[in-house]
């Protein structure tokens, strides 16, 4: 079988060629690395969390956290603390330019990921989310579907 016939390989083709896109938007614009982006991502309304947590929800493993968090602190979008009841974990959170910020980069990540989706025709995109859904139930991965405005 050749590379390009093989299914994981056209998935990561696939979603890797999405997610450059994507990046186009906030590291061009909002100067915003893809790993500081998907940190901003799951902080997004989530009040604080431990870096155990993002790494769980997220394929950044705790040394990407960790140096996704020291960029945006240094740049006042989010806050870390250190918990009393564990010294070795840290907690982080938005701060309220993070917030103000994450809000107008989703706006216009999503507006971008939109125009993509909506170039394939309707039952196909249709098609690809059952699919793409199926996949993380089958894999029982955790991931949370959560429908963003437009």
């Amino acid at each position: 079988m050749k590379l390009e016939e093989f299914f994981p390989y056209r998935l990561a083709i696939a979603a890797e060629a999405f997610s450059r896109n994507l990046q186009d938007v906030y590291a061009r614009e909002f100067g915003l690395s893809r790993e500081e982006w998907r940190l901003m991502s799951i902080l997004d309304g989530v009040g604080r969390i431990s870096s155990l947590d993002i790494a769980r929800r997220t394929t950044l493993d705790k040394v990407q956290v960790s140096r996704a968090a020291a960029r945006l602190e240094s740049k006042g979008l989010i806050e870390r603390h250190i918990p009393d009841s564990d010294r070795r974990l840290r907690e982080y959170e938005c701060t309220a330019n993070g917030r103000k910020l994450y809000k107008t980069a989703r706006s216009k990540v999503n507006a971008r990921a939109q125009t993509m989706l909506d170039a394939m025709p309707a039952a196909q995109r249709e098609a690809l989310e059952q699919g793409v859904n199926a996949l993380i139930e089958t894999l029982a991965l955790d991931i949370e579907t959560r429908k963003e405005p437009r």
